[in-house]
């Protein structure tokens, strides 16, 4: 997976946390579609950690062999 590819996924993360945060009722958070709209915005979020790490990792790597 390249750098590129990477960078696309977070954007479609960081686009999916903004149409769930649009869904969320802030009086009810908990109740309803707001249940669902809140795990939609927990798991982008852990979808943009772990492609943040897993680039991290690549550069690492990428270090690591150039020695």
């Amino acid at each position: 997976m390249n750098k590129t590819f990477s960078i696309v996924l977070i954007f479609l993360a960081l686009g999916l946390i903004a149409y769930n945060v649009t869904l969320v009722d802030f009086k009810n958070p908990i109740q309803g579609d707001s249940t669902i709209a809140l795990i939609g915005i927990i798991a982008s979020l852990c979808a943009i950690v772990l492609l943040l790490i897993f680039m991290t990792s690549k550069k690492i790597d990428k270090k690591l062999k150039e020695d």
